[in-house]
């Protein structure tokens, strides 16, 4: 089955600088270098925004005051999310540094009064913390992967897009409960997505709890009922419980979507084969073969079918014997050991006393039970 495409989520950030700032003229500096970075795009102005605020804390007081501790919440986590390469040169510590101080500032009773400042901020770092996020999914490091998305999500929690990335790193990582526990919060959510309910599905499928999977997957087809992929997944699970009941309704969409798709085709046959849909079953083993003449399944099968005919409608009995052996020949033909084809065919010459087809037969039956 085709695996859709992970999407890299970036958070939608309003970059400006004049918020609800009561201006004054010792912010003046920062918020006039903020301004000209967002219409220069010159990294300098970012670091002159720095150097301004930097220059307002000189004393134990000024470290303390609410209002500078913003602003310089403000112009680190802008550094952060925008030089992304680290060309201004800040130390390792930048990051865990202003962590430290926007969740100081979060925690502060004034934090009411600066919201829209500290909501800007928290994007910011969960942007930071994203992108480290995919950097270490791309490196195949889902430990830490998962860390940088958990991390992100404690600044956005609503943002619940995180919950596929930290899903996704669990589910690499083997830890497929708490996959689980993340998809979930995913597909009853109102921003769930076809991919989300595909892979919840796969990870209880994976836990070997095939009810979970069946239920997650016609939860998603009621909010998602064109989506081809997770009606593939509903029949192959019906096909594979043999429940060809519930199988055959989807059959006419599944091949209506997948034409060109011999195994869509032969799935679909068996399902009207086991159903005594003959008609239907043959049509479908036909187009299957039509597809892809090289598969032994389709061939075989429908070689049963023909014998099967010929027992239950006696008036076309010889027609479909006929058709039975061309069919079973050249499954034989096409996996001369496999011995399905030949004991039918055994069968078939001794009812129609075909001595020398039958010594044939049985030689190449007595060759394989001899290896």
């Amino acid at each position: 089955m085709p695996n859709r495409k992970i999407i890299i989520p970036v958070l939608l950030l309003m970059f400006t600088t004049s918020f609800a700032f009561c201006q004054s003229e010792v912010f003046k500096p920062v918020v006039n270098n903020l301004a000209l970075y967002k219409q220069k795009k010159d990294l300098k102005f970012l670091a002159a925004a720095k150097k301004s605020v930097d220059s307002l804390v000189t004393t134990h007081a000024d470290s303390i005051d609410y209002k500078k501790t913003v602003y310089r919440a403000l112009v680190y986590s802008t550094m952060l999310y925008i030089d992304s390469l680290n060309t201004l040169k800040q130390p390792t510590t930048f990051l865990s540094q202003t962590t430290t101080i926007v969740d100081k500032l979060a925690a502060n009773k004034k934090s009411a009064s600066f919201q829209d400042q500290l909501d800007y901020v928290k994007k910011c770092l969960a942007n930071v913390y994203m992108r480290m996020g995919f950097q270490d999914m791309n490196a195949s490091d889902f430990v830490n992967a998962e860390q940088a998305f958990l991390k992100a999500q404690a600044y956005v929690p609503s943002f619940k897009e995180l919950d596929f990335y930290i899903a996704y790193s669990n589910n690499k990582l083997g830890n497929l409960q708490d996959a689980a526990k993340y998809y979930n919060h995913l597909i009853d959510a109102d921003t769930a997505k076809a991919e989300y309910i595909e892979a919840a599905a796969n990870i209880y499928k994976s836990l070997g709890d095939t009810s979970k999977a069946l239920d997650v997957i016609k939860k998603g087809r009621s909010r998602f009922p064109n989506d081809k992929l997770l009606l593939m997944n509903e029949a192959n699970i019906y096909s594979n419980k043999k429940d060809y009941v519930n199988l055959a309704p989807l059959l006419a969409t599944l091949i209506s979507i997948y034409p060109d798709n011999s195994s869509v085709a032969f799935v679909a046959a068996n399902c009207y084969d086991n159903l005594n849909q003959y008609k239907q079953a043959e049509t479908c083993y036909l187009q299957a073969i039509d597809i892809n003449g090289a598969i032994y399944d389709p061939i075989f099968n429908l070689g049963l079918l023909y014998y099967k005919e010929s027992l239950i409608f006696p008036s076309d009995k010889i027609k479909n014997i006929n058709l039975a052996v061309t069919m079973l020949e050249k499954a034989n033909e096409i996996s001369p050991n496999d011995i399905n084809a030949l004991k039918v065919l055994q069968l078939i010459y001794t009812q129609t006393q075909n001595s020398n087809q039958l010594i044939k037969v049985n030689n190449q039956l007595k060759q394989l039970n001899n290896q």
